[in-house]
């Protein structure tokens, strides 16, 4: 499948798959996925979680395939044998069976709308936006709470902050953006957990751009915030377009930045690259993430003097 994934680092845009689900109109970002198939047969397992259908083995990769219409609690139709998109993020092949693909939409960020409390609970909500396109409204579904709430051990490892009890770095403040409410709440207890307690958090990177503004016309921004960590994916302005914004800038260039997403991949790290990221990390690995920002912390708390 050729994805068409946009070559351009920072413009806020991204492509959107759009799928169909008992009737209902879905989207994923094309950076999540490898491939599209015909549905193929799947092998049930005995005793898995009940929303995965099986596995399967195309060229010799062994594959789980969750079942969204048993995620999304719908009725499965018979008559309907739908499709398999496999995806790759958080450094996991997985498949999905949807009943349609109906095509790809580049659109901008800043017209995707974070779900309010109603529909995206911080614990039991799987959608990360919805966007309208034509008379429809698309939801963009949270893939990685799908795969975290199936499987827990593919999400973040909280226990491995258990090393950094007992470190005092709350002399170094942290902005944070991300969308997801739960990921939000996990990254910010794990870097208290490492002892960074100042932490300026953010739900997606307008906000986030907002207040490094905000403290730069304050003549404060390089004593405010030591460090930035930002998705990718989120509402209104995605990491990228964050990170473009804040290297272009005389001033918070000077602010390390580091990436920390489920879409790490070989292609995305050069656009990080390209834009002047100062690390970048998949999301299971916040033991690392807090090994990138003491590193760089330090670096820049040195040179500051």
């Amino acid at each position: 499948m050729d994805t068409n994934i946009l070559l351009e680092s920072g413009t806020n845009e991204l492509e959107i798959l759009e799928f169909k689900v008992a009737n209902n109109f879905y989207g994923i970002n094309v950076a999540k996925i490898r491939e599209i198939l015909t549905y193929q047969h799947v092998t049930p397992v005995p005793n898995s979680h009940p929303f995965v259908e099986g596995i399967f083995m195309p060229r010799d990769t062994m594959i789980s395939v969750i079942n969204l219409r048993r995620c999304l609690g719908y009725e499965e139709d018979p008559d309907v044998e739908g499709l398999l998109f496999i995806t790759n993020f958080n450094s996991l092949n997985t498949g999905f069976h949807v009943d349609s693909v109906l095509g790809i939409h580049r659109v901008s960020w800043e017209d995707i709308n974070s779900p309010d409390s109603t529909i995206s609970a911080e614990d039991s909500g799987v959608s990360t936006g919805v966007i309208k396109l034509e008379d429809r409204l698309v939801v963009i579904l949270d893939f990685e709470k799908i795969v975290t709430n199936i499987n827990p051990d593919s999400g973040l490892k909280v226990s491995d902050m258990d090393q950094y009890e007992e470190r005092d770095r709350s002399k170094s403040p942290i902005l944070i953006a991300e969308d997801s409410p739960l990921l939000s709440k996990l990254i910010t207890e794990c870097l208290r957990k490492a002892g960074y307690t100042n932490l300026i958090v953010n739900p997606n990177g307008q906000e986030a751009w907002d207040k490094l503004v905000e403290y730069e016309k304050e003549g404060s921004a390089l004593d405010k915030v030591h460090c930035i960590v930002t998705d990718i994916e989120m509402p209104k302005m995605d990491g990228h377009r964050l990170c473009k914004l804040v290297k272009e800038d005389e001033t918070l260039r000077n602010i390390p930045l580091i990436i920390f997403s489920s879409l790490i991949n070989d292609e995305i790290r050069r656009k990080g690259e390209s834009l002047g990221a100062d690390a970048q990390l998949t999301k299971p690995e916040i033991g690392k993430l807090v090994a990138a920002i003491d590193g760089l912390v330090d670096e820049y708390e040195s040179a500051r003097g």
